[in-house]
């Protein structure tokens, strides 16, 4: 019992941490790229909503992310002792980093869908001149597709966890 509380605190820990990080990390890089002289403060609701949809599907990607690692840690402690700490951090790091190639990806493919949908359209020009409806636009078809393939993210993060081998009985 002990062992399962010990486990659960540290999930949590685990996942405040590096959902923090990760949206911190992901502010920055977009503000960075495409957003340099952008601020929050400055009423620009098309740029909230543009964060917004960036977010949601970050967020959607992590919490299919943070099992595995977690599920990694909980193997490590109660099935597998021969896990060392370094290759449990190995797991984890692989799993971020495959996690973070995706959603990349999936933010890349969502505005190359949306460019080639609407052509003429600058979408980061509109975002950046308030244009609310683009922002919109872009932010619902990047949450719907990070739900269309979230399971898919969920299932290829967890085939890389280190399960015990199980014997055949038959």
């Amino acid at each position: 019992m002990d062992n399962l509380f010990y486990l659960s605190v540290l999930e949590i820990v685990i996942g405040l941490i590096l959902s923090v990080g990760i949206f911190f990390m992901s502010f920055k890089l977009l503000k960075l790229f495409f957003f340099r002289n952008e601020v929050l403060e400055a009423s620009n609701q098309a740029f909230a909503i543009f964060c917004a949809g960036i977010f949601i599907s970050i967020g959607l990607i992590l919490s299919e992310l943070v099992p595995s690692i977690t599920n990694v840690i909980r193997t490590a402690v109660v099935q597998d002792p021969g896990l060392s700490t370094g290759q449990v951090l190995t797991y984890a790091g692989l799993s971020l980093t495959v996690g973070f190639i995706i959603a990349v990806l999936i933010n890349g493919a969502v505005f190359l869908l949306f460019s080639a949908l609407t052509k003429g359209i600058n979408e980061f020009e509109s975002i950046k001149n308030n244009n609310a409806s683009v922002a919109t636009m872009v932010a619902s078809l990047l949450v719907s597709i990070t739900l269309i393939v979230k399971n898919s993210i969920a299932v290829l993060i967890s085939t890389m966890v280190p399960f015990p081998e199980v014997s055949n009985f038959l």
